[in-house]
C-alpha cells in the first residue's frame, strides 16, 4: 500500500470521527527517543524513518516537522508521498503549535493516540482546540485501525544488571527518589520512561532494538513500588530479585486503571515531558499533580566511582577494536572490495572479540562520499556504497558493554581526498579540541560552551545544523538528558555540567550531494581548581582513538590546537598500544606521532 493509500484511509477514519487534524509523533507510550517496530506509526504514514518527527495530517495536507538532522533524509524518503517537509527553526517555518493555530476551523477537533503523545504536548492541543471552540479526541489509535500486519509487541526477556556494574542497589535510588518526592510534597510518583525505570530497578531488557530497555511503568509511593509489565519477561529468579527489593508485579496496561484510584490526599509527582497524556487524564481532578523533571534523570546522569571506572574500561576496550579497523581500512580501501555495510561487519567483528560485549548501542552510521552528509544515514541494501579511494569515510557507531555503553565518530581519508575535505576536516578536529580542553566555573552548561566548538566554523561562515554533543546512558538510552551541548535549540532542556556527567563532543560539516565530516569522542566532566572565582572544571577524555592525520591540513592548526592534538595522540598511544599485538602497535606510531 503506497503512502497515497495510507493517507486516504486515514482521512476516511477522520471523517467517521469527526477529526480535523490528526498527529502522529515520533513516540511509543514512554516517550522514548527510538522506538520498538509496533510504535513506527510516523514511518508507516509518511516514509521517513529517521528518530525524530511529527506528522501532521489534515483532510487536504499532510506535513512532516523535522530538524536539522533529517532535512536531507527526510527530502529523500517522502519524494513522491504527497507528505510535505516542514524544516524546524528555519526562517519562515511555523512550529507545530502555530501551524494548528492557523489550520484548525472554528469548532474544529484535534485527534491523537493519547499513549503517544506528552502530558505537556497534549495540554497545549487542548489549549488549541479549545480557543477554536473544539476539543481533542485521544482515545483512538487510526494508524493502529489501517496498519495492516503490524508488528506485535516485544516479548523479549529482561534481566538484572549485576551490582558491580551498576554500583548502587535499587533500594539506595529508591531511598533517594523518595527524599525527593518528600522534598516536593508528593506522595505518588509516576513513572512511563523506559530508562528511568530500568535506571532506578538496575533491570535491562531486549525490547527496542540496541537499547537494552524494557516496556513497562513504575508507580513509587513512600512504601512501595508497582512495576507494570507483561509477565512472561520476567524468570522466577528475577522476580524473586524484584520483590525483594519491594516491587509489586502489575499487568502492563494495568496501570491506566490503577491511577483513578490514586486518593485525592496523595499529591502526585508528574513530568510533563514524560508522562503520556493518557495516563495524565486518567488522575482523578481532584488529585494534585506537582510537576517537576523526574528526578531519575538527573541521578542516572551522575554516574557513579563503579559506573566511571567501568566506562573506562569499556572505552579502552572499544578504542583498541577501533584502532584495528582503522588499520584495516585504511590498509584495504580500494584494494579490495569493501561497502559501507560490509565495513559496518568488520568493526563488530573486531567489537564482539572484546569482553563483555553486549550488541551495538545504536543503529550504526557507515557512510561513504555524499551519504556522509546525511547526519543519521544507515545503509542498506538498496544504498550500500562501495569504498574507494578519493573521499570519505564516516563511522558513527556504539557499543554496549557490561561496563557501560560507546558513542564513536570517525572520519577516515581513502588515499588521497580533495583539498577542500582536508580543510573541512581540519575545522572540525579544531572545534573538537576546542570544548573538550575546555575549563569552565561550575554553573556553566553546555549552552555556554557549544560556541567553542562552533568557533573555528562560525569564523569561516559554517556551521552544522545540529547539537555538539549529548549525555550518554549507561547501558539505557545513548542520548541522555538532560545535559547536552546545544548554542539555542536545546537549551531549555539542558541542564548544568556536573562532575561525573558523560557527555559527547561531536561537531561536524555536511555539505550536500559532496561529503561530510564528524569527530566525535566521550568526555567526562571533572572538578578542577577550585579558588577565590569559583570551582573551576574540565572535561576528561574518555575515547582514545588516532584523528586521522592523512585529512589534516597541518598549516591550518593554530598552536595552541597542535600541542592539544599531539598530546592526545600520545595518550592515544600509550592508553590503547597495551591491547594491540607487534604490528598494530607499529601502526598505531604512525597514526600517534606528533605533528
Amino acid at each position: 500500500m503506497s503512502i497515497q493509500e495510507r493517507l486516504l484511509r486515514l482521512r476516511n477514519l477522520m471523517k467517521e470521527k469527526e477529526i480535523d487534524i490528526y498527529i502522529v509523533p515520533t513516540a511509543d507510550f514512554h516517550q522514548t527517543e527510538y522506538v520498538g517496530e509496533y510504535f513506527k506509526a510516523r514511518k508507516y504514514i509518511t516514509n521517513f524513518s529517521g528518530s525524530a518527527g511529527t506528522a501532521v495530517i489534515t483532510l487536504d495536507e499532510a506535513k512532516l516537522w523535522v530538524d536539522g538532522r533529517y532535512f536531507i533524509q527526510a527530502a529523500e524518503q517522502i519524494a513522491g508521498t504527497t507528505v510535505e517537509m516542514m524544516k524546524m527553526n528555519e526562517p519562515g517555518v511555523p512550529t507545530i503549535e502555530k501551524y494548528l493555530a492557523d489550520t484548525l476551523k472554528d469548532g474544529g477537533n484535534i485527534g491523537f493516540d493519547g499513549r503517544v503523545v506528552s502530558m505537556g504536548r497534549g495540554i497545549s492541543y487542548e489549549k488549541t482546540a479549545a480557543k477554536k471552540g473544539g476539543k481533542i479526541i485521544c482515545d483512538c489509535d487510526l494508524i493502529g485501525e489501517i496498519w495492516q500486519e503490524r508488528p506485535a509487541l516485544s516479548k523479549e526477556p529482561a534481566w538484572i544488571l549485576d551490582g558491580k556494574y551498576a554500583g548502587e542497589t535499587a533500594e539506595s535510588k529508591l531511598s533517594r527518589i523518595r527524599e525527593y518526592m518528600k522534598s516536593n510534597h508528593a506522595a505518588v510518583h509516576i513513572l512511563t520512561t523506559l530508562d528511568d525505570i530500568c535506571w532506578t530497578l538496575n533491570m535491562r531488557g531486549n525490547d527496542i532494538e540496541f537499547f537494552p530497555l524494557v516496556l513497562s511503568y513504575a508507580m513509587i509511593t513512600q512504601n512501595e513500588v508497582y512495576l507494570y509489565i507483561d509477565g512472561c519477561k520476567l524468570d522466577a529468579e528475577m522476580k524473586a530479585k524484584l520483590v525483594k527489593d519491594g516491587v509489586r508485579i502489575r499487568h502492563y496496561d494495568e496501570i491506566y486503571e490503577d491511577v483513578k484510584t490514586i486518593e485525592k490526599e496523595s499529591p502526585v509527582l508528574v513530568d510533563p515531558d514524560r508522562l503520556n497524556y493518557a495516563l495524565y487524564r486518567n488522575i482523578p481532578d481532584e488529585v494534585e499533580k506537582v510537576e517537576k523533571r523526574n528526578p531519575e534523570i538527573l541521578f542516572k546522569a551522575v554516574k557513579n566511582p563503579v559506573e566511571i571506572e567501568n566506562i573506562r574500561s569499556a572505552q579502552l576496550k572499544d578504542s583498541a577494536a577501533h584502532v584495528r579497523f582503522m588499520k584495516w581500512i585504511k590498509e584495504n580501501a580500494g584494494k579490495i572490495p569493501i561497502t559501507e555495510m560490509s565495513a559496518a561487519e568488520k568493526l563488530e567483528e573486531f567489537r564482539r572479540e572484546m569482553e563483555h560485549y553486549l550488541r551495538p548501542s545504536f543503529e550504526p552510521i557507515s557512510a561513504y562520499g555524499e551519504h556522509c552528509a546525511l547526519m543519521h544515514y544507515a545503509p542498506s541494501k538498496e544504498t550500500d556504497a562501495e569504498l574507494k579511494e578519493g573521499s570519505v569515510f564516516l563511522t558513527d557507531t556504539g557499543a554496549g558493554f557490561y561496563e557501560g555503553s560507546t558513542d564513536i565518530t570517525r572520519t577516515y581519508a581513502l588515499g588521497e581526498i580533495p583539498d577542500i575535505m582536508k580543510e573541512h576536516f581540519t575545522l572540525t578536529l579544531m572545534g573538537h579540541m576546542g570544548l573538550a580542553n575546555a575549563r569552565f566555573l561550575y554553573g556553566c552548561t553546555g549552552v555556554n560552551l557549544d560556541m567553542m566548538a562552533r568557533k573555528p566554523l562560525w569564523d569561516r561562515g559554517l556551521d552544522f545544523k545540529c547539537g555538539t554533543g549529548h549525555g550518554v546512558g549507561y547501558l539505557l538510552s545513548i542520548h541522555e538528558p538532560p545535559a547536552d551541548f546545544h548554542w539555542q535549540q536545546y537549551a531549555r532542556q539542558t541542564a548544568v555540567l556536573e562532575e561525573g556527567m558523560i557527555l559527547t563532543d561531536e561537531p561536524g560539516i555536511y555539505i550536500e550531494g559532496s561529503h561530510g565530516i564528524r569527530l566525535e569522542n566521550e568526555i567526562l566532566v571533572r572538578k578542577g581548581e577550585k579558588n577565590e572565582y569559583g570551582q573551576f572544571m574540565y572535561f576528561e577524555m574518555l575515547t582514545f582513538i588516532p584523528m586521522d592525520l592523512d585529512a589534516v591540513k597541518a598549516e591550518m592548526l593554530p598552536q595552541e590546537t597542535r600541542i592539544q592534538l599531539n598530546d592526545y595522540h600520545k595518550a592515544v598511544y600509550e592508553k590503547v598500544s597495551p591491547y594491540l599485538n607487534e604490528d598494530e602497535k607499529e601502526w598505531l606510531k604512525k597514526y600517534t606521532r606528533a605533528i
